[in-house]
């Protein structure tokens, strides 16, 4: 049904229950929900965007929906837009219904016969037009872009591919060392050691060119939520810091386990050196149907560390950038609340093994292998650093408390009654 020049109505779906309808001005340089007419299900808008006394907050509406697109940081999306004669990444979503493998939102038009289970990806094929035309190649003069890559995020090149009957998520490397791919095999190597709940990636090569692979985690009838949306159904007091805002808003939702998730995956990353683990780079999984919580998202894209963009010849570099909580890692690495779970002795030879996956890398070569395994056994030397001297201030401040107790205990005249 259209509603104005350039404009169309839309339902904004979650499976097949009816959320909210829109209008979505395609006039406009942004291709932004112009309107929002209809409240159906509040309890289904996404998460972390208000509503109000029966309204929905339109501009985090707006910002949910842009950040579906691909962002324009992309690698070559520049070229894909002008190949398409398509100004913005968001026009793109309107060409596949907004539909997505990392959850179960889509937009349906007012008047139209569309079903969730006719269209959805999780249980019907897709293209692989858009795909390729994110790769730099053009498989036909007839574009289909019903593809869930209108909806995938990041700035690597990556794509959505259906495997042996798997949706699986394809992405490349960066720079002259094309880095990445071997990033995440290491990543998985040491989250395997240390019995870390992850996605496991696996590396290939394909025209010359290093890629890495890995199984969706997400099926029909679950979702992704990413911390930055689980932060947003609360307002930071500014006193509060992020870290403990995470665990605040966790807390009220009812996820379990926030803080022992965090103290394994702030520990991984302090070790390969992370500096993009950003708030969109973690998440918790949702049932779809229920809305209940199942619990955190395997630790997931970890490409962007060991010195990625680092010159070899100023590798190791310890004072690398941290997020999502802290600046630096040093910092960070103080917010772990324990180490129980960290059994030390399953890193002997991680750093052979890292030197292993890097050693099948053609475009690193030796001098940055080496530099690398270095830091690497440098990081783990300086977390057992970190986890000795805090046993150690444990022990004296527990000796200390001990001491004053027994200064007051043999002050008391009920203990000098019972030593005489």
């Amino acid at each position: 049904m259209q509603k104005g020049e350039g404009s169309m109505e839309y339902i904004l779906m979650q499976k097949s229950y009816p959320v909210v309808k829109i209008t979505i001005d395609e006039n406009s340089d942004k291709c932004k929900i112009d309107k929002i007419t209809e409240l159906y299900m509040p309890e289904r808008v996404p998460l972390g965007i208000s509503v109000r006394n029966g309204v929905v907050n339109k501009e985090e509406l707006n910002e949910w929906w842009r950040g579906r697109a691909i962002p324009l940081s992309r690698d070559g999306i520049d070229n894909v837009l002008a190949e398409l004669e398509i100004a913005i990444p968001q026009a793109l979503l309107k060409k596949s219904l907004g539909l997505s493998l990392s959850d179960q939102y889509w937009i349906c038009p007012v008047g139209s016969e569309y079903r969730w289970e006719k269209v959805n990806f999780f249980d019907n094929d897709f293209s692989a037009d858009m795909g390729n035309l994110l790769f730099g190649n053009r498989s036909s003069a007839q574009l289909n872009l019903m593809s869930p890559d209108n909806t995938s995020d990041g700035w690597l090149k990556k794509k959505w591919k259906i495997i042996n009957g798997k949706r699986c998520l394809v992405k490349g490397g960066s720079g002259q060392s094309l880095q990445e791919p071997y990033n995440e095999a290491i990543a998985c190597a040491l989250m395997r050691r240390l019995n870390i709940p992850h996605t496991e990636y696996s590396v290939f090569i394909e025209e010359r060119k290093p890629y890495c692979v890995c199984d969706d985690f997400i099926d029909r009838d679950t979702e992704l939520i990413s911390a930055w949306y689980i932060m947003n159904t609360e307002k930071k007091p500014n006193h509060i810091p992020v870290y403990q805002h995470f665990l605040n808003c966790c807390e009220h939702l009812g996820i379990c386990g926030a803080s022992d998730f965090l103290d394994r995956m702030l520990t991984m990353d302090y070790i390969i050196a992370n500096e993009d683990r950003h708030q969109n780079n973690f998440g918790v999984i949702r049932n779809a149907d229920t809305l209940e919580f199942i619990g955190f998202a395997p630790i997931y894209d970890s490409g962007t560390s060991l010195w990625l963009d680092t010159p070899t010849v100023l590798i190791p570099d310890h004072n690398v950038k941290s997020k999502p909580f802290k600046p630096v890692h040093s910092e960070q690495i103080k917010l772990v609340k324990s180490f129980s779970w960290l059994d030390l002795s399953k890193l002997d030879g991680f750093t052979d093994e890292c030197y292993d996956i890097l050693k099948t890398a053609n475009y690193i070569d030796e001098q940055r292998r080496s530099n690398i395994c270095k830091g690497v056994a440098e990081r783990i030397q300086m977390l057992t650093a970190e986890i000795t001297n805090r046993k150690s201030n444990y022990l004296d401040t527990a000796s200390n408390d001990l001491k004053q107790d027994v200064s007051y205990s043999g002050n008391s005249e009920e203990n000098e009654d019972l030593e005489l």
